[in-house]
């Protein structure tokens, strides 16, 4: 029944001279318009995609380093974190919690270096 109303007020206001597309809310692009002028969405969304990618990776990139590789994965999960930060990701959590398990990272190789005069574990004996 819904549907019903919606195509005979369509077939009404375009009938009655309105304009279809003004009347729906739907943006109509000039042909002659710069790139400037026309607004289109999808490269946000890309971006903000990408950008929520990148804090999820410098979070697990963080807990890994951890455990492995921490010379490695320690700096790559902090310029990871603050892209993320800086593209205004919404998963801002997640990029915090990677730059700091990032620099845990770093914190980690220190007290190695420290401790042991080498940059691997040393777990027994």
């Amino acid at each position: 029944m819904t549907l019903t109303l919606i195509d005979r007020t369509r077939r009404t206001d375009t009938a009655s001279g309105k304009d279809a597309d003004a009347d729906l809310g739907k943006d109509v692009v000039d042909p002659g318009a710069t790139p400037e002028e026309t607004t289109d969405p999808a490269p946000r969304r890309a971006a903000g995609r990408e950008a929520d990618g990148l804090a999820v990776a410098s979070f697990v990139l963080g807990l890994v380093g951890l455990l492995i590789f921490n010379i490695v994965l320690g700096p790559m999960a902090i310029v990871m974190a603050l892209l993320a930060l800086a593209r205004r990701t919404r998963r801002r959590g997640r990029a915090f919690l990677g730059l700091a398990l990032g620099v845990a990272d770093l914190a980690v190789l220190a007290a190695l270096v420290t401790a042991n005069g080498t940059v691997a574990w040393s777990i027994g004996g």
